[in-house]
Parts: structure tokens; sequence; C-alpha cells
């Protein structure tokens, strides 16, 4: 296992302790160390005429020493660092991941707006963080469709068939086998397919929505048969599903592990770094926690 830390970023907020459980818990699982970080809002840096030696210590943190009293009783804890930094989060929070395995957050902070589904710093890290960021919603999100068709932990992975992202299916075979938990796999095709003809030209002949299907599941398979082969214990179920793949995925995150999405690779006409509305949507209202992957270096 890397010794690089799993980083839980808390502020005092439930959002935050939520996530620092969930990141204790997967750095256990990593057997990785636990680094737990407090930035501190408007740092004395950011003003231009004062100069600071060095960050604040992390003695004396109210923030940090909570969860020095939370964790104070707690048996088999990883290694735990603490450290306090001072700076505006959205902008410190996807730095921190230069140097972590994982990232971990909850949907709001302290200073967010109730109403907010999901906060300014989490979109930040979710979309500048060098490495996977894990969201932890807060409970009792509802969402709609069916359930899962059987029991068991599960972690489910969004699929886009014509461009799939290996580093998004490597990282959850790699989060289920930690979990012992099946990959659910989600290749949302469009449908129905829009088509249109100039007047007086007759329209293309119907697309077969049977055979769409089976191209994209077929797809899908081939896909994920060199990470079946590189964690042969996890079992991979791939559903082909017709429409809208974000409410497929939120959908799927009921009684789920985890739901694992990917970032837009950057473009030429496009350099900024951009999430997509799916991931977007699905951090926004996915009822389990989120991971957020970068994308994997562009194949030649």
């Amino acid at each position: 296992m890397s010794t690089a830390p799993v980083i839980a970023a808390v502020d005092g907020s439930e959002d935050s302790m939520r996530a620092l459980e969930w990141a204790l818990a997967d750095a256990r699982r990593r057997a990785a160390p636990l680094r737990v970080v407090h930035v501190r809002q408007y740092a004395a840096w950011g003003q231009a005429d004062v100069l600071v030696a060095g960050p604040p210590e992390a003695e004396g943190d109210p923030v940090l020493d909570e969860v020095r009293s939370r964790l104070a009783d707690r048996a088999e804890l990883p290694a735990v660092e603490y450290v306090a930094l001072e700076g505006v989060p959205g902008a410190v929070l996807p730095e921190l991941g230069t140097d972590a395995q994982l990232l971990v957050l909850g949907s709001r902070g302290r200073g967010g707006f109730a109403s907010l589904l999901l906060g300014s710093n989490g979109l930040a890290a979710a979309r500048d963080a060098e490495c996977p960021v894990v969201v932890v919603p807060p409970p009792g999100r509802e969402v709609h469709g069916d359930g899962p068709a059987e029991p068991g932990p599960r972690v489910v992975v969004g699929l886009h068939a014509d461009s799939p992202d290996e580093a998004v299916l490597a990282f959850a075979f790699a989060e289920a086998a930690l979990r012992n938990a099946r990959v659910q796999v989600i290749a949302a095709y469009p449908w129905p397919v829009q088509t249109w003809s100039a007047p007086g030209q007759s329209a293309p002949p119907p697309v077969d929505q049977n055979a769409v299907e089976r191209e994209t599941r077929a797809l899908a398979q081939g896909f994920l048969a060199p990470h079946r082969k590189r964690h042969p214990e996890v079992r991979a179920d791939a559903e082909a599903l017709p429409g809208d793949a974000a409410g497929h995925l939120v959908a799927a995150s009921r009684d789920a592990e985890l739901v694992v999405v990917g970032r837009h690779r950057r473009r030429l006409l496009a350099p900024a770094r951009m999430m997509g509305s799916v991931t977007q949507a699905v951090l926004l209202h996915a009822a389990s926690p989120i991971a957020v992957v970068p994308p994997g270096a562009p194949e030649e």
C-alpha cells in the first residue's frame, strides 16, 4: 500500500465530522496514515500588507482540538497527523491532493448556506484536486427509482462507452476490492435518438434500441476485461441503460458504498478543469458518498 495519507478536511461542522469518520475507515482499509486538516478562512498572508513566518500551529486550533477529543478513546487508529493551514479553503484544499491518496470532505462547510446541496469548497476540490476527492453527503437524501436488484455491498461507477476513462474504472475496482464489494457499472446510451430530415426528404430508418443496447453492453464488457483480470476477486456487473446517465447513477446510489464518477479531460479548446453535467448532478443528488476521480493520462 502507498504511504501517502488519506486527508480529511474538517471545519467543525457536522458534515465535516461525517467526512472524518468516512476518511478514518478508509485509511484503515488502505493501511494508510490519516491527515486531518483545518483551513482557517481569510489568512493573514492573503493580505497584501502582512507577512507571516509560516503556517499556524496545530496546537490550540479549536477545530483540531475537537477532533483530537473525538478520537482520543478510539482503538486501532492509524497514524494521525493534525495540520492547521490558513487561506481560502476553496484554493487551499485542492492543493492538498498533490501528495495524498484521497481527499475527503463533507457536502457543506460551517460557512455554507443551509439551502446549498454542495458547498463551494467541495465543488472546487472535486474539480481541481490532483487526487480522487470523496464528498460525503448528509444522511437522508431521497433518491427515486428502483433499489438494487440484490443485497450486498456495491461500488457504482459510471462508464461513458464512447470515451471511457481507465482511471475511473481502476479506482472503482480498487475500492470494491478493499470493501469486498461488487462493482455495478452503469453505461447509459442516448435514447430516444433524435433524427431530422430536410423538407421533402424521407426520414432515415429508425434506430433499433435493442441493437444500441447490445452494442453498449458489449463495449462496456470489453473495457472491463483488463480490470477483471487485475482484480479477479471482484465481481463486476455491467448495465446498459437508456437515457439520463446522472439519473441512473443517482438511483443506483441508494444503499451503495460509493459512487465513482470522473472529471472531463482537458481539451485544446477547453483547457480549464471541468467536471461535466453528469458529475455535478451526481454530487448534488446521490445518497451515498461520491468519489470524483481526475482523468488519467491520455493514451498515445
